[in-house]
């Protein structure tokens, strides 16, 4: 088991990718921690995850990952039931408003910042002094299409998922001297309730192209959700200590040969989010 008593917090575990992600954690040994904003659903999530890992802790609280007093109520909670944490997943996040950017709330829209940027940082900031006095910690974040390429449409989305990997890129920096891993997954294209979100905005709101291809996901199926919940695993464990501060494709990326290039990785800037220079494309200007 590649995550045997590793003790994990999960947000936005109680559906999709997250749900996917909890149960490989508990297949490898892990013991959990599921938060998500309905308790219905986590509810529903927490009796069947641990009826079928019944050797294995599974339990949920509550939280809005956009409020603080509740982020720390979650951490505080899990440290409590689990004595320690050694990692945390960052799965909760939302597509926010659709359609032309001058067009849509601007409510929903920093709605979307504080759910997708403020949802990374404040689990971060409430669970990093114990990573700090432990010495050692994972932190795995769920990024998205819109951290590498415009999301015409989907603004906020996009908007923030770029901010998160930056975000992600800073953390991995300042702990990397305390052994703190810090990356992000691009889980590619996934079958979701995003997906279905889409479709129901139509193609007036979301653009053509990209209601085409959320139906054709829809139809004929997406990336599996258990790809990037593997690539979890794998940040998780310590198969990938020493790699940090980079943006992983489950999907197209070679990452479970990754430790074999831990060196090249540390010294180059592989799977991160740089600007593009004239010379990077043979030019001259």
């Amino acid at each position: 088991m590649k995550l045997k008593n590793l003790h994990a917090l999960i947000t936005g575990g109680s559906q999709g990718l997250g749900k996917v992600i909890a149960e490989h954690f508990l297949r490898e040994g892990a013991h959990v921690v599921l938060c998500a904003r309905s308790e219905k659903e986590l509810s529903a999530t927490r009796t069947e995850l641990a009826e079928k890992f019944p050797g294995q802790k599974v339990l949920a609280h509550t939280c809005d990952v956009a409020n603080e007093a509740q982020v720390n109520a979650l951490v505080a909670f899990a440290l409590q039931e689990l004595g320690s944490l050694d990692a945390l997943v960052l799965n909760a996040g939302i597509y926010g408003p659709m359609g032309p950017t001058e067009t849509v709330s601007l409510e929903e829209w920093r709605r979307a910042l504080d759910i997708n940027l403020f949802g990374v940082l404040l689990p971060c900031r409430a669970i990093i002094p114990h990573f700090k006095t432990a010495k050692r910690g994972k932190i795995v974040v769920l990024s998205g299409g819109g951290a590498t390429n415009p999301l015409p449409n989907i603004s906020a989305y996009a908007a923030s998922k770029a901010a998160v990997v930056r975000l992600m890129e800073t953390f991995a920096e300042e702990l990397k001297s305390f052994n703190v891993d810090v990356n992000a997954i691009a889980p590619g294209a996934l079958a979701t309730r995003l997906v279905d979100e889409v479709i129901a905005a139509g193609p007036e709101r979301v653009g053509a192209a990209f209601f085409e291809k959320n139906k054709t996901w829809k139809e004929k199926g997406a990336v599996p959700l258990e790809l990037g919940a593997s690539l979890a695993v794998w940040l998780a464990s310590a198969e990938s200590n020493g790699i940090t501060g980079r943006l992983i494709s489950a999907q197209w990326d070679p990452w479970k040969e990754l430790s074999k290039h831990r060196d090249d990785l540390a010294k180059s800037d592989i799977y991160c989010l740089r600007r593009i220079v004239p010379e990077d494309r043979g030019q001259k200007w």
